[in-house]
This record gives structure tokens, sequence and C-alpha cells, in this order.
């Protein structure tokens, strides 16, 4: 366990900057039993804050496994209201929220994928509008990570559980910018450089985009007309700014749903519910994935892209250049957090809605009409590469090389 010292130097990040607690507002926390300590410190630096009171969830990823591995499978179709009720409450009091993300990428390795599937779908279904909430920023929400023993040993192998550990502590506080004297003032900059080429997407108005590197992939994605590029700095419905995602490195829209042709292979592992889905590749056409391979989780991504009708499309597009700070450390973290903020990625599942013009206040018809993916379910996943090469093609069909070489062309 890092000094104290950093680590409230970092939840003060968390509070201030990732979900930005205001006065009298709630914070509810979801975090694992490991990292209770750093939840108890988010805690105190949040009523510090002026936050009028701190709601934390725990969850157990070691009994999560007892139960599927020992429970009838009944139990995996139900959610108990109460979950759902605790949620909606605070959501619709202006609560924001705080995400701990630290699992043991292959805890879940000997549970049946189709059990974990099912226990997905049926809190994914219970919790829709919760999710429908934060997707659309109607509250403030941030994910952020701290070590476990477990997951930094699966990130270093090599070392010791206590060395691997205070190696994923140091590259945590590198990349989330905790090293830098000041991480607010830091991030405010980085702030700006997302916002350049946000700006220089949304000045030009795509059309499509086109993706290929040496993996194989060959990928033509349409965009929906009056579709936004965001990225960086987001905003609640009040007016609130918020880091959704602590790292962030991405730009991202929606793509249009029916209108993504071709094969795209990933770059990197994706852990997904304490299993890892690896060397794999997915074809779409006319916007629906047709076909899909894993050399490793092949049952994990079936049960994915088999969660509703919407799961079997995208609902994100996202730009992330090779060259820069997380992709840069050389390490595979084995968290989607971290690696879909070191690669191009694409989600399975649900579009966000603010990548529309409007789009905040369209109803479900309107958004599926202009292009939208709608779903229960929304699953990045990693596809950059050092020689990824994306062409923009504009309405007029002019070609505007948007990455080289896995980086920006402009």
């Amino acid at each position: 366990m890092k000094d104290d010292e950093i680590l409230k130097k970092y939840a003060r990040l968390a509070v201030k900057t990732g979900v930005n607690v205001q006065k009298n507002q709630t914070l509810v926390i979801m975090s694992p039993i490991e990292c209770a300590y750093f939840a108890r410190m988010i805690s105190e630096i949040a009523y510090e804050e002026g936050a009028k009171d701190v709601v934390i969830h725990w969850n157990d990823e070691l009994f999560t496994k007892i139960r599927f591995m020992k429970a009838p499978d009944e139990v995996f179709d139900e959610v108990p209201n109460w979950i759902v009720d605790s949620y909606l409450h605070y959501a619709k009091q202006g609560a924001c929220f705080l995400s701990i993300s630290a699992s043991d990428p292959e805890l879940m390795k000997e549970v049946d994928a189709k059990r974990i599937g099912r226990a997905q779908k049926a809190r994914q279904k219970a919790l829709k509008e919760f999710n429908e909430r934060l997707m659309s920023n109607k509250n403030c929400w941030s994910i952020v990570s701290i070590p476990t023993s477990a997951w930094a040993a699966k990130v270093f192998p090599d070392v010791s559980r206590d060395e691997a550990v205070e190696k994923l502590w140091d590259s945590i506080f590198k990349i989330v910018r905790v090293d830098k004297e000041d991480p607010v003032v830091a991030w405010d900059e980085h702030k700006k450089n997302l916002k350049k080429a946000m700006d220089f997407l949304n000045t030009n108005k795509l059309k499509s985009l086109h993706y290929k590197n040496s993996k194989g992939t060959d990928l033509n994605i349409m965009l929906p007309d009056h579709h936004l590029w965001m990225g960086g700095a987001d905003y609640s419905a009040d007016g609130t700014e918020f880091i959704a995602n602590m790292p962030t490195e991405e730009v991202f829209t929606m793509p249009k749903k029916t209108g993504v042709d071709g094969i795209v292979y990933s770059s990197k592992p994706l852990n997904y519910g304490g299993n890892l889905i690896d060397n794999f590749s997915i074809t779409f056409k006319d916007g629906k994935v047709v076909d899909y391979t894993a050399e490793k989780g092949y049952d994990t991504l079936k049960n994915i892209i088999e969660t509703d009708e919407g799961s079997h499309y995208l609902g994100e597009v996202a730009l992330v250049p090779f060259d820069s700070p997380i992709s840069n450390s050389g390490v595979v973290f084995y968290n989607t957090l971290y690696d879909e903020n070191a690669s191009c990625h694409l989600a399975l599942g649900r579009a966000y809605t603010l990548c529309l013009e409007a789009g905040d206040t369209m109803t479900e018809k309107e958004l599926e009409d202009a292009g939208a993916n709608n779903s229960l379910t929304h699953v990045d996943f990693m596809i950059g590469t050092s020689d990824l090469d994306i062409m923009g093609i504009t309405h007029d069909n002019k070609e505007i090389q948007i990455f080289k070489n896995g980086n920006w062309a402009f």
C-alpha cells in the first residue's frame, strides 16, 4: 500500500476532477472489499468537500465465484428489487457515482460462461433505467482503479506479489497524472489537448471511416448525420463537469447502426466478468455481427454478442493514438479502463445518445431513426495497432487521413 499522502492526492483527484462532488450532493461508491481503505479515504475527502452523504455498495468477487460455482441456476435470472431501488433512489436525487475497478482477470475461468452471461443479462435488464441515466450523463459518474494483489500478479507475473503491486501503483499514478505536483492542473491541460482532436473531427463532419492494418482488419464504419465527437470532460444535465474515465485518452462518437461492414481483429485481451477473451475477430455486414472467432474465451464472447439484438451491433467508435502514455508503458493491464485508453477501440451494444446533436432530447424511436444503436449492454474491445491506418471520407467524398501508422495524421 502506498503512503497516505499520495493516496490522498489520488482520492482527491477522483472526488474533485472525476465525479466532481458538489456541496450537499450524495456520492455513491461501488467498491471491491479489497479496496475498502481507498473507498473510505474517498468518503472522508468527499465529506470534507461538502458532500451531504456517502453511500458505499461493496462487492466481493471471491464470494461471487463461490455463488457461481454452487448456487442453483435460477438465482442468476433475478436481481433483488432493493438493489435496483437503491441505485435509482440516489440517481433521482442527483447523486454522483464513483466505481473502483479492480478485479482478478481470470478468477472466473472455471465458471460456466453461460452462468455469467445469465447473471450479466439479468443485471443489465434490472438496471436498464439506471445505466441509461449514466450513459446520457443525467448524473456525474467516474471510474478509477487501484491495484489488488491478484490483478497485479497477472499484469507483472515475473516478480513477487508485493513487487507487482508496487509496480502497478507506480504505473497507475503516472498514467492518471498523480505523480504531477498538481494533478488537477495537469488534467486541465490534458483536456485541452483532447479537445483539439475532437474539434478537428467535428469540424470536418465525416461520413465514414475506413480501418486497415496488418492483422487483417479491413472495416468500413458509416457515421450518422449530425454525429458529435466527444472526449475528455463530460457535463451532467445540470452543467457540472466530470471525467467519466480516469485515465482517458480517447475521442469517441457513435457509428451508424446499419453502416458497419468488414472484419476487425482484437489487439489486446478483453477482461469480461473475470474471463479473458483473446485473439478474436468480429465480422460485420450491414452493421450486424455475422461471424466471430476467438482463440480464448469464445463462449464469453458469444454471450456478450447474444445479450440481445442490439449487442449484435456497434455503439461506439473511439480513437486513441498508439503513441500515448498507456500504450507507451508497454503494459497490458487486463483491465478495460486502462487497455481501452491505450488503443483505438469499438464497443458492442448501446450508443451514447450525447454523440448525436440533440440526442439527449430524442425518443428511442427518433434515436433509432437517426442511426443510434440500443442495447442492454455496452462492451468495449481494443483494436488499435502500431500500423493502423484510418481514412476519413467527407460528405463530398474528400479523403482525410485520420490515423497513419497508429497515430493522428493531422
